[in-house]
Parts: C-alpha cells; structure tokens; sequence
C-alpha cells in the first residue's frame, strides 16, 4: 500500500549525518558520561570493521547504525530514506513523474496494460488497456516485475522509450515510439453522480493539489445537482499536512479548530482552525473511511465528525496520529522523523499503539480492550471515542467473506496467481472475440464454465460443489477483470459500485434526506450494516 505519512513540508533543517560525527557530537551534549559512551561506540564499530567473520564497509556500518537507532524508536514512521526512497515521497506527494502515461500490472508473466492515463504519450499514441508489453527499448519483459518495469518506463521529461505490444485479436506486433512527458497524478480518481441528487468523489491522497482537485470536482457536480455527497476516503494513506488542513477548511466554519499539533520543539506545536467560511454550507456530507484510511485522510475524518459535519461510514481506520518532519541529511537523502502527535478537536488522540522494536514478528497492536477508550464529545454532544483510530458512526463490515468465497479460497489454495492469470487471459480473449458490447454484460453460467475448463487446464481444480457455490463470487470476478481490460478502469470501478457494502450503507442513510441532521438521527439509529458480497474498497 501506499505510503502512510503526513509530511509537515514547513519545517526542513540542514542537519547532516556522518557516522560517528553524529552519534558523538549529539551524546557529549546530552550526559556527562556521554564521551565514554561515543568512545565505546567507536570501539564497537571499529572491532567489527576489522575482526567481523564477514567482510563489511565502514560506510555500511554507519547507516546500519543510524538504521538501527531508528528502529529503537520503535516507530514505523521515522525512517532514512535514500534518494531513491525520497524521490519516489516526493512523487507521491506532487503527483508528478517523467514517464509515459500507463498504468500496469503482471499478467500471465508479462507487463500488462491496466489503463493508460488520459492525455499521456501512451494514451495519445493510441495504446489500449489489455495491451501486453512484451519489449522496452529492445529488452524483452517476460518475468519482469512492475518495479521493474516502471523503472524502465520512467525518466527524464522529453526522453524517448520504444514499447512492443501485443494486442488481443491482433496478429502483428505493434510498436509506440513514445516520449516521456511530465504525468500528473491526479488526487481526485472518480467524480459521478450516483443516483438522484448524491454525487461520489474518490480521493486518492492528499498530494499538493488535493484541494484544488476536490474543490472542481465538487463545484463540476454541484452544478449537475449535487446535494448529498459521498466523500470516499477508504485506502487513501493520506499525504500533505497542509492539503488535509485545507481540505477540511472546505467544510468547515471560520474559527473552527481542524487539527492541533504537539511536539518538543516550537515549531512542533501549532493549533489549525478554519479561516474562511464553508464553500458549500448546505451540502449534505458522508465519509467513507477503513484501516486504509490514515494521517490527512483521520485527521479531515476527525475533524468533520468532532464538528458534526459528516457521518462517517465504513470500518475503524488506520490510527497514525502523529505527523513527521523531513531533514535533508547525507548525499541528496533525508531523514522523516516523527516530530509531533496530533489531536483532533475534541482532544482525541488516534494514535494506534505500535509493536515492540524487539519483536519484529508481533502482529500490530490494535486498541487496548483491557481498559476503556477514553470518550469525548462531538459539537453536537454525540460520543466519540479516542485511541486506536476513528471509529465510523455507521460500521460496516465488508471485509469478512461468505462461505462460499472461503470454500472458493481453500479449494484455489496456493495457486491464486495462477487463477488470477487465467481470469485475465479469458478476459482478454473475450476482448479480441469482441463477443462483449457493453460494460453492464451479464456473466452467463457459460462463462463461468468455460473460466473453469481454462483453470483445471492450468492445475486449479475447484470440485463442483464449491464452484457452483461460488456463482456470485466468480460473477463478480469475471465481470471485474473483463471490464477492466475491454471497456477500462473507470467501467470496471463504476461496475464494482454496484456490488459496495459501503456505498450502498450511504445511499441508503442519504436516501430522502433533507439535511445534515436528519442523516445523524439516522445514524444514531443503526446498530451495525452488516455488508456481504465483494469487499467495498476502493480500486
């Protein structure tokens, strides 16, 4: 999954790393027996550069050192990060890249085109979802990777790369000399209506213009008639501090508080209240969230649900209550160091506790049971809890699958990738059948047949009992990877919609609706929606 941090872009320092320059300097100032200690460090790094069983560099030494005293930290948050590691946060924080325009995935061994992304050189020059790249620059991709091949793919903006494809129902391959360009990742994926006066907006993270990207996509649907609107925040790790601060000023009321930051340092505490009036004051709100949703995505959660502003729904979410800092250290690296906790406004910390730094294999700790979450109070006077993450106001549980996706899960066992690949291979041949007109086809009980003859095939054999069984769950399978690779992403999102615990628990709590209160009467009214089917995640 993405990477789960909220980086404070406000506070950089030049500090520098250098083995034991650092180790040394920082000790003599904290203690007076600090010199014995950085003396018996060196004595340490020295009897193992020189006497260790194994031949090791001293500049190794150095960083495993510094790697190691992080770890100590016992937080999964405060990392070291290379060049390579910081170039890629900072991708995902701009939203910008050198490359082509694909999104891809493996399949069947080979790199496979997901979808390409709208005004890309790859989306210009004509290439298709379903697309397998068999050759980058010469280099055939059998076996490759997807790390592997977005390293090849990506590079400096105006630099060429020459793509082979195979196409379904193409006899010949094809080639696209292509130019890299800048691509934009946009934060906002999907913007619809739904059904009615309900519009849905899917943000993926909070890059530097989530905000912006939100505030079209809510005006675009606004003028289409927006009036309630599903905000879906579910897997989105979050991103920029400033963009989830501005994001919830959006909703928000001036001078109300959003988030409130508290560290060691000056710098590190600082209270967030809202400065401009709401954008949209009689838009009806509801919020997906789920354990993906973490740091900016909880803290505009936590802020909308302490002032009564949305319902929340979904399931607890991640619990990364604090914030980290990055500081330039080494040769073009940096350091993301946690530098303060946050609290929502009612004073709620989220912060799920971490594992012991000195077992690597504990699962993670989840809320402390043993003793009661400490409750606080919405705006409103509607309980909330604090610890462990935010708890939805409307829980729905789309995670746990029926029997008979289970019995489908035992039977496949080890050999999912050889499922998975199977089920793209028959998608793809009904794409080069053209056999499929429309994204909302129906399954028959023949194309379940046919998946599988096509996996007993390949070694998956599934007994009749439990295939049969299964008929909804491999409906909604084969529907999924057929639409994604002959009618795109957004028909296979919008066809998996259809089959959303989540999204269906909100339209019905919006359904009639006429403001913010009546759908928290109805929220309070709901013990649990109990969600069954496909998991309601986003895609």
């Amino acid at each position: 999954m993405r990477s789960r941090a909220v980086i404070s872009g406000t506070v950089l320092c030049s500090a520098v790393v250098s083995g034991g320059f650092f180790v040394e300097r920082g000790l003599r100032a904290s203690a007076p027996d600090s010199a014995q200690r950085a003396h018996l460090y060196e004595q340490v790094l020295q009897l193992v550069a020189d006497d260790y069983v194994d031949t090791l560099q001293v500049g190794d030494l150095y960083t495993r050192t510094v790697n190691g005293l992080l770890g100590q930290l016992n937080d999964p948050h405060t990392v070291l990060l290379t060049p390579e590691r910081l170039a890629r946060l900072n991708e995902s924080t701009t939203g910008r890249y050198g490359g082509v325009g694909i999104q891809i995935d493996v399949r069947d061994g080979w790199i496979t085109v997901v979808s390409p992304i709208a005004g890309g050189p790859a989306d210009d020059a004509g290439m298709q979802p379903a697309d397998r790249v068999v050759a980058i620059d010469g280099r055939s991709t059998k076996g490759w990777t997807p790390d592997e091949a977005t390293k090849a793919l990506r590079g400096a903006p105006g630099s060429p790369v020459r793509l082979e494809v195979e196409r379904p129902g193409v006899a010949d391959r094809l080639t696209f000399a292509l130019r890299r360009r800048e691509i934009h990742f946009h934060a906002v994926r999907h913007a619809l209506m739904l059904r009615g006066d309900v519009g849905y907006i899917d943000l993926a993270t909070f890059s530097e213009d989530a905000v912006r990207d939100v505030t079209t996509a809510v005006d675009s649907l606004r003028a289409r008639g927006m009036r309630t609107m599903i905000f879906d925040l579910r897997e989105d790790p979050g991103g920029l501090l400033d963009q989830g601060v501005g994001l919830a000023d959006l909703f928000l009321d001036a001078g109300q508080r959003i988030v409130s930051m508290k560290g060691r340092t000056v710098d590190a505490n600082r209270a967030y209240d809202d400065h401009t009036a709401q954008r949209w004051p009689d838009l009806r709100l509801v919020v997906l969230v789920d354990s993906g949703s973490a740091s900016a995505s909880e803290i505009v959660a936590g802020a909308l649900q302490d002032h009564d502003r949305a319902v929340l729904v979904g399931t607890q979410t991640y619990g990364k209550g604090s914030a980290q800092s990055l500081f330039p250290v080494g040769q073009g690296g940096a350091l993301k160091l946690t530098t303060a906790r946050w609290f929502t406004p009612s004073g709620r910390s989220i912060d799920r506790p971490h594992v012991s730094a000195d077992d690597a294999n504990a699962p993670r700790v989840g809320p402390d049971t043993a003793k009661p979450a400490p409750v606080y109070r919405t705006d409103g006077g509607r309980k909330v809890l604090g610890g462990g993450g935010i708890a939805p106001d409307v829980p729905v549980d789309d995670s746990v699958p029926d029997e008979h996706a289970r019995a489908l899960e035992r039977a496949i066992g080890t050999k999912f990738t050889v499922f998975r690949d199977v089920l793209a291979a028959y998608a793809l041949d009904l794409k080069a059948q053209h056999a499929l007109t429309s994204p909302d086809f129906e399954v028959t009980p023949a194309m379940r047949l046919e998946l599988r003859r096509r996996l007993s095939e390949r070694g998956v054999t599934v007994d009749s009992a439990t295939y049969a069984g299964a008929a909804d769950v491999l409906d909604r399978l084969i529907g999924s990877q057929v639409a994604r690779f002959a009618f795109g992403e957004r028909a296979e999102f919008e066809r998996s919609m259809k089959n959303d615990p989540t999204i269906a628990a909100a339209l019905r709590l919006s359904e009639g609706a006429m403001s913010q209160n009546e759908m928290f009467t109805r929220a309070q009214s709901v013990e649990k929606a109990v969600g069954k089917g496909s998991s309601g995640s986003k895609r």
